[in-house]
């Protein structure tokens, strides 16, 4: 699990590895105990009074040595991101993946996935990318707010996937007419046919503080020609359904972002 999310407390790995209704939270304890001694895994902070745990280099080598998970070369073990503060947000999208069905098929997510344009500095990292394709896009995108920005940081945020997406690239040989191309479509998402779904969630504050920040956030990236999809932690682990508050427009980006000059 630890390879997977990166970082989790002994609550959350219990959650994935006993039967419904069970606590083995005790099992768990031990072994992480017993991984700690060996030099595999460590912790590095806590979420209120949890220890935080994560894989230590050691341990993400002998996880990779036992071709347990596809490679992940450029994966870090999550330790920098406790250590700077960033602890309570890792494990809250932690939740966000266990509530989104990640005991059934964990070693499908990826967590801090960049996203990066050089052409124009676009550059953010996407808290977790979910690898179950449907009929249309071969992953699923995942944003975390934890009730630590502002309403105008998070709105520019989810507006930075239509950029994204909207950015196209010119292809074509030397003095011919060529044509553009969606720079996702060409050079990250090869197999889908429409731009992933953004998911954003909502988390680290009171539910009814979450539902008027999903109310705003509605507001603020409305006409947005992306897909996106929100919903509160708290809704989302009860199992309640996501709001959709942007629609695909791939005809509205084009018309909204310049077309690449052709060599």
């Amino acid at each position: 699990m630890l390879g997977c999310v990166r970082i989790a407390t002994v609550r959350q790995m219990a959650q994935v590895i006993t039967k419904d209704e069970s606590d083995g939270r005790s099992y768990v304890r031990r072994a992480m105990k017993e991984l700690a001694e060996l030099g595999l895994a460590e912790t590095n902070g806590k979420a209120g009074k949890h220890p935080i745990w994560n894989l230590t280099p050691a341990g993400q080598k002998a996880l990779a040595d036992g071709n347990e998970l596809p490679p992940r070369p450029k994966a870090g073990t999550g330790a920098k991101a406790v250590k700077a503060g960033f602890g309570p947000h890792g494990v809250a999208v932690t939740d966000m993946i266990l509530a989104s069905g990640g005991r059934k098929h964990l070693t499908d997510w990826q967590v801090e996935v960049n996203h990066a344009i050089k052409e124009t500095g676009l550059s953010f990292n996407t808290d977790a990318v979910l690898a179950l394709p449907t009929k249309t896009s071969e992953v699923r995108l995942f944003e975390l707010d934890n009730g630590t920005m502002s309403q105008a940081r998070l709105a520019k945020e989810v507006w930075d996937y239509e950029r994204y997406a909207g950015h196209r690239v010119w292809e074509g040989a030397r003095g011919t007419i060529g044509n553009t191309f969606p720079f996702w479509q060409r050079h990250r998402y090869t197999r889908s046919q429409t731009f992933p779904r953004l998911h954003v969630v909502l988390a680290g504050k009171e539910e009814h503080l979450l539902d008027n920040r999903l109310k705003a956030l509605a507001d603020d990236v409305k006409g947005i020609a992306v897909a996106v999809w929100v919903n509160t932690l708290p809704r989302l682990q009860r199992g309640e359904p996501w709001y959709e508050i942007g629609v695909d427009d791939p005809d509205r980006r084009r018309r909204r972002y310049p077309e690449p000059v052709g060599r």
